[in-house]
């Protein structure tokens, strides 16, 4: 085999699935592993399903993913046009579906609906209905074929199955697969809009642009053997399949749009970076022997071998992308996650505040970024609370001696003006020392009064540095007058 050709084939249906996104992923893994090229075609020939701008979501995801392209319809290096309508205009199709008719491997169906609606059905394994074609049109003379013709009957062009013996094809992951011929339909080759069904142009196109591997879920494995046919009847040395497992949800079903994170862009509107999902997607299905989870594009690339790949479903675990892009949060440069993050902030805090500060606390605390409004609401206003929260086992606190801690920190805190972290720490613990309290029994008081949280990014301190001293005093006051409220109430 020559040089590695792979091809990610969306049809332009709206967002991109999670699915479809790892299948472009390995498509373009398993083609860069090896040196070679990762063509983009886009099949629209299902215009019932055409979305207007879906393509325009396409090339974004590939752009934003970093699966860049090396041929496609903006980028023809001679195996073009790159879009299944334009390929449709110039009767490519047609000529190749004749050809099978004059090989006596397809023929002329002129049957109707309501012939069709008459044939009899079986049950497949999933449970669907199937209608199996009875060759009724192969038996027409060729003068009646031409009459229907000439005529303007209405049409399909059928491919014509072997009905005994077995076809053979074989998978990357699966091996080996035989299937007897007497189940296999004669499937639709040109639909009577003129139009290519998707499995035929699917293989027109695919040996036309010499695509060694063909990716793809492994629901169409029970199509393989047609598309198998196909390439029998021309001559064509069929490409390598690799069929994918099914991506379920945390429930073992069909991940669908009811999870609200079945496509590339529900994940980053739910703040997920590109990169995290790339990571997370490749790990759907294939894992290094090493165990290893981080892994960059260019890491992927080198490490990638679809030979692995495992045969099992793989469950879409939200809770482990967020691990994931928290890991990747981390690990960003400060600049770009203040780009990123500020945004976020800007939602839940209107005040003149040093945001990046505020930004530097929860940068290895958050997982994605939606998550920041929550967590910082408290700088912008003190949110209100029950002075219950000021009573911790732990720290070994109670209403009655937070009281008395507040009541005598206020006093230094009004008459300093020394509201850095380092100045707050040394007043604060000179307290501690000659008071003899434990540093929790002062420490969560002070930073319960300034936040109202009992969860909060930073400690007293930090919120204080960025607050500033009107609005720290103004808010220890306030707890001292809930926790007066709540002993009067005893």
């Amino acid at each position: 085999m020559g040089k590695v050709r792979t091809r990610f084939a969306p049809s332009p249906t709206g967002r991109m699935h999670v699915g479809n996104l790892r299948t472009a992923l390995y498509e373009f893994l398993i083609a860069k592993h090896e040196g070679g090229d990762f063509i983009l075609r886009i099949e629209d020939t299902d215009r019932e399903r055409y979305v207007e701008g879906a393509v325009d979501i396409i090339y974004r995801t590939l752009e934003q993913t970093g699966l860049i392209h090396d041929e496609g319809p903006d980028k023809d290096k001679g195996f073009g046009p790159y879009v299944q309508s334009e390929r449709q205009a110039s009767g490519l199709y047609m000529k190749y579906a004749k050809q099978l008719i004059e090989s006596g491997n397809a023929y002329y169906c002129f049957c109707d609906k309501e012939r069709l609606a008459e044939l009899k059905t079986s049950v497949g394994e999933d449970g669907k209905e199937i209608t199996v074609y009875d060759k009724h049109c192969l038996h027409l003379s060729k003068e009646e074929i031409q009459a229907n013709l000439d005529a303007g009957k209405p049409y399909v062009i059928r491919i014509n199955m072997p009905t005994e013996g077995t076809t053979t094809f074989y998978d990357e992951l699966y091996g080996e697969i035989t299937v007897e011929n007497k189940e296999l339909d004669d499937m639709i080759l040109i639909k009577s809009d003129g139009y290519p069904t998707y499995n035929f142009a699917n293989v027109i196109d695919d040996h036309l642009q010499e695509i060694t591997h063909v990716v793809r879920g492994n629901e169409y494995i029970s199509s393989s053997p047609k598309y198998q046919r196909l390439y029998e009847a021309f001559g064509w040395k069929s490409p390598k399949y690799v069929h994918l497992p099914l991506i379920t949800d945390e429930e073992h079903k069909k991940l669908s749009k009811r999870s609200g994170h079945s496509s590339y862009e529900d994940l980053v509107e739910q703040g997920f970076l590109p990169e995290a999902i790339v990571n997370y997607i490749a790990l759907l299905g294939w894992s290094p022997e090493d165990n290893r989870e981080i892994f960059s594009l260019d890491e992927l690339i080198e490490a990638f071998d679809y030979h692995k790949v495992n045969k099992s479903p793989s469950v879409f675990d939200i809770q482990k992308l967020k691990w994931m892009n928290g890991e990747y949060i981390k690990a960003m440069d400060n600049d770009i996650f203040y780009e990123k993050a500020m945004p976020y902030i800007k939602e839940a805090i209107k005040k003149d505040l040093d945001l990046k500060k505020i930004l530097d606390m929860v940068k290895t605390r958050i997982e994605v970024f939606p998550e920041i409004g929550a967590m910082v609401d408290f700088f912008e206003e003190l949110p209100e609370y029950s002075a219950d929260m000021y009573t911790h086992k732990k720290m070994k606190t109670n209403t009655d001696n937070s009281l008395e801690v507040l009541k005598e920190l206020l006093p230094s805190l009004e008459e300093t003006d020394d509201y850095s972290v380092d100045g707050l720490h040394e007043l604060v613990f000179e307290y501690i020392g000659k008071k003899g309290c434990k540093n929790g029994q002062a420490l969560w008081p002070l930073r319960t009064a300034v936040s109202g949280k009992q969860m909060t990014p930073a400690g007293a301190f930090e919120i204080m540095e960025v607050i500033g001293k009107d609005e720290s005093i103004k808010r220890i006051k306030k707890g001292i007058e809930l926790l007066e409220n709540a002993q009067a109430a005893q």
